[in-house]
């Protein structure tokens, strides 16, 4: 029994991962045209016409602009809570009603053999949630786009074999660029996103060191760098007593490509 992780794309211009059982292939999130989200799973050999689901984080466009076109043309099911429904039926337009699938944040689901539960995470949007994936013994977690990690979501992602979570932005790049005041805000509120240094205290907390995988995600192509952003979560982890070269796999992913599959188990 095995499963296998796939970042196909992260950042501000769209989100799609893709995760895969011997029975059951699912994506979280679609924010991409359906012919992108077509090319990127087709570079990692994956077949959208095999799709068994796709869990929407929250309504932003970044993450859910490619949903309902996916839905209508291989007839998928989409999986979302009520507030999200609400926040982009604009957006997905008519769904089938046997595609249209909502949950309860924070309880459980099923989709064949891959066990899901959506957690409540810190961002401006309806209801926005990260997911844990269970299969078998396996465990993956997903959080990206909170601007604040408690105790509780700590607790339920720990123990976890492989961590896509958020590095969105150098906090010095963040203060010091561009951006109007009143956005520069919003990302650093406690609704808007992680920062590098949240990123690497959080990892620092959660990991044990016994060989998990850790992913960094939604990196922001202003107020970031690849390399800023795992070497700060790197010593992150590292003041936490863990070695983050050789008792992990500290790894990033990227905005306009697919990072290599995962294989966990």
């Amino acid at each position: 029994m095995s499963i296998r992780f796939c970042s196909l794309s992260s950042g501000s211009s769209g989100n799609c991962q893709y995760i895969e059982t011997g029975n059951t292939r699912i994506l979280i999130d679609a924010g991409f045209s359906g012919k992108k989200i077509e090319s990127l799973l087709s570079s990692i050999g994956a077949d959208p016409s095999r799709l068994d689901g796709i869990l929407v984080t929250h309504e932003h466009l970044d993450h859910s602009s490619g949903v309902g076109i996916l839905s209508r043309r291989y007839d998928i099911p989409i999986y979302a809570n009520a507030n999200t429904w609400i926040g982009m039926e604009s957006i997905i337009k008519v769904i089938k009603e046997k595609n249209t699938k909502v949950f309860t944040t924070n309880g459980n689901f099923d989709i064949k053999d891959i066990g899901i539960h959506p957690i409540s995470v810190f961002h401006d949007a309806r209801e926005p949630v990260g997911y844990v994936i269970y299969h078998g013994k396996f465990k993956l977690s997903i959080i990206t786009d909170t601007g604040w990690i408690n105790d509780k979501i700590r607790n339920e992602i720990k123990d976890s074999n492989l961590y896509f979570i958020e590095s969105n932005h150098d906090i010095n790049m963040l203060r010091e660029g561009s951006y109007p005041l009143d956005l520069k805000k919003r990302i650093m509120s406690s609704h808007g996103h992680l920062s590098n240094d949240d990123a690497g205290m959080i990892m620092g907390d959660v990991l044990s060191g016994t060989g998990e995988i850790v992913l960094l995600g939604h990196l922001s192509q202003d107020n970031n760098l690849p390399h800023l952003a795992y070497e700060t979560v790197r010593k992150g982890i590292i003041s936490q007593g863990i070695d983050a070269d050789n008792d992990i796999s500290l790894n990033l992913s990227y905005r306009d490509r697919s990072t290599c599959v995962f294989n966990i188990g």
